[in-house]
């Protein structure tokens, strides 16, 4: 039987097709967009592959595609029709049930799976890049942190996969606070594969999280070469970029790298592109600042994605763009077909959207909608009981805070002004010299003042 790269035994599967789908998962790894092309030509080779099928699954859900995800699951129920499990080694058949987990929409089920999995095969590289990814979507930072840092040991630090690995860790560390640890590891990560995009994006992230704008500008300045094009991370990676440029305050900056790479006449309108251009032009729209006719051309985009009720991290980003553009009965709409759907769905047991939309999607919904029609003190009433709980939507921090910034904006313009602080606060707390919280922390100060002066 022939084996992979780490001597895991591959079922069904010849030399040509091994030799694909370790290219297909080194793409993987480096977020190239030949990774599906290499994974059609595995099959193409040994169309009963087990591990071929099974990273074909994986694929059809990464993108958080509702589409791609049926295609998926409609031929992944074909290869297990064909191939019965009993023909597997245990270690693929833990694939093919977190696989059939995620397809039938319990992604946490997918991630526990995996993550029993790399405790007995800890050099599984696909199995902690998409345990690493469901860790994501759940947003369960202690996991992506410790999947693969448990990994890590069984490692040898000359394999090739060696450094890719410490991209995925150094996300982890950061989404978990250890900020520093975070850049020093991600940045040896790089230092060993320069275009590793990944290990770029944490690094980012751990700048982020700092408030190290400018550090952050000077970093992906430097190595624009190594993240700018050809992965599926060049848009969000321009949008981190845009972020930075915005706590400096070049707003026309900001509206270039948005036209030029985040979103365009040429987007290929995918969830995680939309969403990324949805939550720059939200930050915008909470500063009152004109983006001129880019609202109504983002929300035509989620509008003819027809997008069903899949995942809630997306659907809180095309309500952002639907208030944007002022078609609130287009987000009202979309909340109506959520609540029905959630009515249809009962417990819910074993599809992880069902928590995620009762429990923060359809809340936070509720608030971006309020905003739009100027009704603060509502959107602080939605969200403030959720604040310490929008990780389980999923995202990262840096994404998440779009909702924390909402927060604190509703919290002032409703004249919320000690809770206000109280946010303020906290957040300088974490970021001292974050631009956006010492400019509303000025604001805060001058309504206060105001405020103070007509009660005498």
């Amino acid at each position: 039987m022939a084996t992979d790269r780490h001597a895991h035994a591959m079922t069904h599967t010849g030399a040509e097709a091994v030799r694909h789908y370790e290219k297909a998962l080194d793409n993987l790894l480096f977020f190239r967009e030949e990774t599906a092309a290499e994974a059609g030509a595995t099959l193409d080779a040994s169309p009963r592959s087990a591990m071929g099928n099974v990273l074909r699954a994986y694929l059809g859900l990464l993108g958080t595609e509702e589409k791609d995800a049926a295609e998926a699951a409609t031929a992944f129920a074909a290869y297990r029709k064909d191939v019965p499990v009993a023909e597997l080694t245990p270690r693929e058949r833990i694939h093919v049930e977190a696989a059939s987990s995620w397809l039938g929409g319990d992604f946490h089920k997918a991630g526990r799976l995996l993550a029993e999995l790399v405790v007995a095969y800890p050099k599984d590289a696909l199995a902690l890049a998409v345990g690493h990814q469901t860790d994501f979507f759940t947003g369960n930072a202690a996991l992506l942190r410790d999947r693969i840092g448990g990994a890590l040991s069984a490692w040898d630090e000359h394999d090739p996969h060696y450094g890719l690995l410490q991209g995925m860790y150094a996300f982890g560390l950061e989404e978990a606070g250890h900020y520093t640890r975070a850049e020093h590891v991600g940045l040896e990560a790089v230092e060993r594969n320069p275009r590793d995009v990944w290990g770029i994006h944490a690094v980012v992230h751990s700048y982020e999280m700092q408030g190290r704008h400018e550090d952050g500008i000077r970093f992906l300045d430097n190595r624009t070469d190594d993240w700018s094009t050809g992965n599926y991370l060049t848009v969000h990676n321009w949008w981190h970029y845009a972020l930075y440029i915005l706590e400096t305050g070049r707003t026309d900056d900001v509206l270039a790298v948005y036209d030029a790479a985040v979103h365009h006449d040429g987007s290929a309108g995918s969830a995680m592109e939309l969403l990324d251009a949805a939550a720059l032009l939200w930050r915008l729209y909470l500063a009152d600042t004109d983006t001129g006719d880019r609202w109504p051309v983002l929300a035509d985009a989620w509008a003819a994605r027809h997008d069903g009720p899949y995942y809630a991290f997306n659907d809180v980003h095309a309500v952002m763009a639907y208030v944007g553009a002022d078609r609130l009965p287009d987000a009202e709409r979309l909340i109506h077909d959520r609540r029905t759907w959630l009515e249809g769905a009962g417990t819910g047991a074993g599809v992880s959207n069902v928590a995620m939309t009762a429990g923060i999607g359809l809340p936070a919904c509720r608030a971006l909608v309020a905003y739009g029609q100027r009704r603060y003190g509502d959107v602080v009433d939605e969200l403030l009981p959720l604040r310490r709980r929008f990780q389980f939507f999923g995202g990262s921090h840096a994404q998440r805070d779009v909702l924390q910034k909402t927060l604190v904006e509703a919290a002032l313009r409703a004249g919320r002004h000690d809770l206000a602080r109280t946010l303020l606060s906290e957040r300088a707390g974490l970021r001292p010299q974050c631009p956006y919280d010492l400019e509303a922390r000025a604001r805060l100060a001058r309504a206060t003042a105001f405020r103070a002066g007509r009660e005498d």
